[in-house]
């Protein structure tokens, strides 16, 4: 079993550096500024570039990117189980310790995806009949 969950984090680490996440400059450029003196010119670095300084609201981007990479890995994390458990279930041979693992394993998968999939539907449904948008991290300052 060993070799098959070094398999499964090798397949998941190459998922993930086949399809990485885009980092949008556009999110990022809202969120810094370039840093002015006292006149009001902008700070030059010794090469002749203007200095940027992030502010609060680049927290907003940061969360908003470590949710969407959490929520995907747990995604795939969920359905990893699936198909471990399915695995495990079929290689039971009858072994009713094996068949009892296998199940459990498929049992708390699909609690996972239900519990996700929970999560994201009581948000909408607040979202839809508040107004409220509660999906969107914004720090009012």
């Amino acid at each position: 079993m060993k070799s098959l969950s070094k398999k499964l984090t090798f397949l998941l680490v190459l998922f993930l550096f086949l399809f990485p996440k885009p980092i949008f400059a556009k999110e990022w450029s809202e969120c810094i500024v370039t840093q002015l003196d006292e006149a009001g010119n902008k700070v030059l670095d010794p090469a002749g570039n203007p200095i940027t300084v992030p502010t609060i609201q680049c927290l907003e981007v940061v969360f908003e990117k470590v949710l969407n990479i959490a929520v995907e890995l747990a995604v795939v994390v969920l359905f990893l189980f699936l198909i471990i458990g399915g695995f495990k279930f079929i290689t039971s041979g009858g072994d009713p310790k094996a068949t009892e693992s296998a199940k459990n394993t498929l049992t708390y998968a699909i609690l996972g995806l239900v519990l996700l999939i929970g999560i994201w539907l009581i948000l909408n449904f607040i979202q839809y009949f508040t107004g409220i948008e509660v999906t969107v991290f914004k720090i009012g300052i």
